[in-house]
């Protein structure tokens, strides 16, 4: 694999069967020759070094490299080419992120973690994601501040007792977020804020995490924060930008506020292989935060409710999901339940034909804790239901699967 040329600004790149075109702000060509898996070209220092000056190279002159899929299909419409150069309203171009790949010792292992630079002009507590004529501002639609809408599919064409309009397809999963380090004071905080994602099916605010200042929660350093989102699907058939906005409750009043991570960056398929967990670090004023996801091929989603009902007693409820394939947990809910409530909804993405396992923790004391466990096999339609009764009240859960696009 060879570093691209700069003067061709549209170049071809094999992929995976039933993938489609992916807009970076990197770009290569594929040997013609080569079989049609992109996981093979990512393992060669050599290859990371033509890419990284590629990269380096279009952000100083301003170039936006666009990948394009040989193959012609329905969803090339969301196969986008995003400018991300930093291009200002008065034509200069400055340097829009650095992404680093560094080893981080954790508990005397050698952990592999990208360390992720902030697009320039994109922080929310002095404004300035809402200033500048930014390409990617206007491609992603970063002023409207709406959240996105929750998409079912009803479209079905059922053929000898299958759908034949929605399949599989390649989704971005965010597995957990975790607070790393604290550089103000170790002990235990009130966080709130907000992370979410944009990509080009619908470029409005997907909710990962979404904490109002009235009712922040409790964490403290190294620990999982519950991801109440996604509320649908993240489309990985083209650049998706992630939003932070992350704070430190101090006082009364909001402008003694600690910031803890504030800016956008972007995630794609380019610099990383599919199907593995990848861990993503964001250097924030007051602390870091540890972003793991995985991009996965041929998903489907689980939309995962979870109502509680017939309260007896309040009880603690610590509610976490894996995937087929991954060990690392995805905590969706971690909290105290005092009455009946509808307590989450979330999508989680999954490749078709692999299991999702719930691992449920009851327990009125930290001492005194029962687990239950459901697993359920991911297809692109059904519903699946389980009830759970225990001594405290009873806990209903429903699966619903769906895909994410259609033919």
């Amino acid at each position: 694999m060879a570093a691209p040329s700069l003067a061709a600004h549209r170049v071809s790149r094999l992929f995976p069967h039933g993938s489609r075109g992916m807009a970076s702000t990197s770009g290569f060509k594929a040997d013609e020759s080569a079989k049609p898996d992109t996981r093979s070209l990512i393992s060669s220092t050599k290859d990371h070094s033509a890419i990284s000056q590629a990269m380096k190279d279009a952000e100083t002159s301003g170039t936006t490299l666009e990948v394009t899929d040989p193959i012609a299909g329905k969803h090339d419409a969301f196969a986008k080419t995003v400018d991300i150069s930093g291009r200002e309203e008065n034509g200069r171009t400055s340097t829009n992120k650095d992404t680093k790949r560094v080893s981080v010792a954790s508990d005397g292992q050698e952990d592999d973690v990208f360390r992720i630079g902030m697009f320039p002009k994109s922080t929310h507590r002095d404004g300035s994601i809402y200033r500048a004529n930014h390409s990617w501002k206007r491609e992603y639609n970063v002023t409207n501040r709406n959240e996105t809408r929750l998409p079912e599919p009803t479209d079905c064409d059922i053929r000898n007792g299958k759908c034949i309009r929605h399949i599989p397809n390649r989704v971005l999963q965010i597995l957990s977020l975790k607070l790393i380090k604290l550089t103000v004071d170790p002990g235990p905080v009130e966080l709130y804020g907000y992370i979410a994602v944009r990509d080009y099916m619908d470029t409005l605010l997907n909710y990962i995490v979404n904490i109002s200042r009235d009712d922040p929660i409790i964490v403290k350093q190294g620990s999982l924060v519950a991801m109440a989102g996604p509320k649908r699907g993240i489309n990985m058939l083209s650049t998706a930008l992630v939003e932070f906005d992350m704070r430190i409750k101090v006082g009364k009043e909001e402008r003694h506020d600690c910031q803890l991570i504030d800016g956008v960056s972007d995630l794609d398929d380019l610099w990383s292989p599919w199907d593995c967990a990848l861990k993503y670090r964001i250097d924030g004023d007051c602390g870091t935060v540890d972003l793991t996801v995985s991009r996965i091929d041929r998903a489907v989603m689980a939309n995962v409710e979870v109502v509680v009902s017939e309260v007896r007693s309040s009880f603690d409820l610590c509610f976490h999901c894996f995937i087929g394939g991954y060990d690392e947990e995805i905590r969706l809910f971690n909290g105290t339940i005092g009455e009946s409530r509808h307590l989450t909804r979330s999508v989680v993405a999954v490749v078709d034909g692999s299991t999702v396992d719930l691992k449920f923790e009851v327990a009125s004391e930290p001492s005194d804790s029962a687990e239950h466990y459901y697993s359920f096999k991911a297809g692109m339609h059904g519903l699946d239901t389980r009830e759970m009764k225990t001594e405290f009240g009873l806990i209903s859960v429903k699966v619903t699967w769906s895909t994410l696009l259609s033919i």
